[in-house]
């Protein structure tokens, strides 16, 4: 395979997920209204059984592919993408909608952890990085154009479009898949699927320091994030009343955390991980804490919370990344099942996390300002546990 068409391949997979979350913002009021839900906040459900779905799955898909190979594995789980976006077209009620919501979750994190598992198949070191940038500038894409994607649809159809896009998605996802990507783990390089190997590799994926510890503190900037998720729709729609156009605000502060991305992979190696990320997790904080503060003395400007958005965003930009690789450090020998098990704890402790915050939504922005502020606070305290209570530079002083 072409190497653009590999790279593209692989940010396109891990796409479905971006694109199966931030599509649907626009339509929560519509399909609110037409599944009668009367309470405003359970609208959020839609969103974070998915999550529960996409975080729990990581946990198994990791071993799995290391013991049956990456294609099977991977195809399978775009069908049953595929699959859950008819059962969601075809809901017609709540508890309907979220169980595909819940499957379609299942199948889309079988994307994750296979994209990645497949470009360490076939790259390594300096190679690997690069790949795995030019993956993250094409992904970083999606969350900026999808909720405008999902307002389009609404303006020329209803909310099942949305479902139908997403069915679109996965079966050419699945096709080009099926036709172009051989199986990257050969037979002589899989490790046989041993329960008491993989219960050791978990154990030891949280009981290390270091591991545990990012693992925790991205655990809580991803509060942080799927809070903010969460209540977008209903705080620039409800609060800020900008109708139609809140996909053209959300795009602009996506975009933010696309640069700072983009940033982290040119200044880690001069400056490094630690020092990029833990200055970040205090600007998050501090972002938080000003937001909060301001919701609480009344002021809700739209311009102010945009700008405050969009530094969230960009902190988040730094964090991410770097939290994840430096979770992984430890764990090199066992990185497809530390792997999942990091993507499981902090995106399904994440979503919960989001989802309580949502839940306080009060028609003002104080319950998101609280979110960032105390996550934040959190992650500084995870932080200091993982680093033996040092900032800036590793426990080994280097």
């Amino acid at each position: 395979m072409p190497f653009v068409e590999f790279v593209v391949m692989i940010a396109a997979l891990m796409a479905l997920n971006a694109l199966a979350m931030d599509v649907m913002l626009p339509a929560l009021p519509e399909i609110g209204t037409a599944l009668n839900i009367a309470n405003e906040n359970d609208r959020q459900q839609v969103l974070i059984a998915y999550l529960i779905g996409f975080g729990g799955a990581q946990l198994f898909y990791g071993p799995i592919s290391d013991s049956y190979g990456r294609r099977k594995i991977l195809l399978g789980g775009l069908m049953l993408y595929a699959l859950a976006s008819i059962a969601s077209l075809m809901s017609n009620t709540l508890d309907h909608l979220l169980l595909a919501r819940l499957v379609q979750g299942i199948g889309c994190a079988a994307t994750r952890v296979i994209a990645v598992s497949v470009v360490r198949d076939c790259y390594t070191g300096r190679q690997m990085g690069k790949v795995m940038s030019l993956v993250m500038m094409i992904f970083m894409a999606v969350p900026i154009v999808a909720p405008s994607i999902g307002q389009a649809i609404l303006l020329m159809s209803n909310w099942h479009w949305i479902f139908s896009m997403l069915l679109i998605a996965g079966l050419i996802m699945l096709v080009w898949c099926w036709i172009r990507l051989p199986e990257t783990l050969p037979p002589s390089a899989r490790a046989p699927f041993n329960v008491k190997n993989i219960l050791q590799a978990y154990i030891k994926s949280i009981t290390t320091r270091v591991s545990l510890g990012y693992m925790l503190a991205t655990t809580f900037v991803f509060g942080g994030l799927f809070s903010f998720i969460t209540m977008s729709q209903q705080i620039f729609v409800d609060v800020f009343d900008l109708g139609v156009y809140f996909p053209v605000v959300f795009a602009g502060i996506a975009i933010a955390m696309s640069v700072s991305s983009f940033l982290n992979s040119r200044l880690v190696e001069a400056i490094g991980m630690r020092r990029l990320s833990h200055t970040a997790t205090l600007a998050y904080t501090a972002c938080g804490i000003v937001l909060l503060t301001l919701a609480t003395l009344g002021v809700e400007n739209l311009v102010i919370f945009t700008i405050l958005a969009a530094l969230l965003m960009a902190c988040f930009g730094f964090i991410g990344a770097n939290f994840n690789t430096m979770a992984m450090e430890p764990l090199g020998e066992i990185a497809g099942t530390a792997s999942s098990v990091i993507g499981f704890v902090t995106t399904l402790g994440g979503a919960m996390l989001g989802y309580v915050m949502g839940q306080y939504f009060d028609g003002t922005i104080q319950p998101l300002g609280f979110a960032f502020a105390i996550y934040g606070l959190c992650a500084l305290a995870c932080i200091l546990v993982a680093e033996k209570g040092n900032l800036f530079k590793a426990q080994h002083g280097k």
